[in-house]
């Protein structure tokens, strides 16, 4: 009896540590688990993170490239806007296109221009470069026959900046600062914006046949008219 009693007694205690190490072990699977669940959260989050960031950084550097690209584009536009030409507040007439495009100043000054025996008339306008140019009048100017137009190297003459602009108009007299050169075009107004640094000092007067027709190289003879 006092055998089976230590005996029931020691089974006892042989379930109760098993059932303690069960408890145990399934305390220790538990924790494996939910590590490992916290663990694979936090890569889930951190790759959730990596892709926000990437997204982000991409974003970032859209809106920077979209930022210098209207900038580009703003300074072409504004470039664009402060390139002045010759039409620009010009008098004009298109319906006779064998005459001078720009309209002469009303009131101007009247100049006779001499090739040889062919004389070119024209208007100078009142701008500081045509007055300037006016106060040395008479004078004689060698001018060389272009493509479209008699050009000669000048004297210096002043001129605003504000004056400076592209192109031409059929006819135009002008002043181009760049060498300087005295110049009348009478061709190529449509293609002439391509050509600046150029200030209207007047228009001729006569058709302009008259000084297309002309070919090779002059001493011309510019002086005033009667007004």
């Amino acid at each position: 009896m006092k055998k089976r009693a230590i005996s029931i007694i020691l089974v006892s205690m042989a379930c109760m540590w098993l059932a303690g190490c069960g408890n145990t072990s399934s305390g220790t699977v538990t924790t494996a688990a939910e590590k490992e669940q916290t663990e694979e959260t936090t890569e889930a989050e951190q790759d959730q993170a990596d892709e926000t960031a990437g997204a982000e950084q991409a974003a970032g550097a859209q809106m920077t490239a979209s930022g210098e690209e209207t900038a580009q584009t703003e300074d072409v536009q504004q470039g664009a806007a402060e390139k002045r030409v010759a039409k620009d507040g010009a008098q004009m007439q298109t319906e006779d296109k064998s005459m001078p495009t720009r309209i002469p100043m009303e009131g101007g000054t009247k100049i006779n221009m001499y090739f040889g025996d062919t004389l070119i008339t024209g208007v100078l306008n009142d701008s500081e470069t045509a007055q300037a140019l006016i106060e040395k009048l008479p004078i004689t100017q060698h001018v060389n026959r272009y493509s479209h137009d008699f050009c000669g190297i000048t004297e210096d003459l002043p001129y605003k900046e504000d004056e400076v602009h592209y192109g031409w108009l059929n006819g135009d007299i002008d002043y181009a600062i760049d060498a300087p050169y005295f110049t009348i075009l009478f061709e190529d107004e449509d293609v002439s914006e391509q050509y600046g640094y150029q200030v209207n000092i007047g228009v001729i007067t006569t058709p302009l046949s008259e000084i297309a027709a002309l070919e090779g190289s002059y001493d011309v003879r510019i002086e005033l008219a009667e007004q």
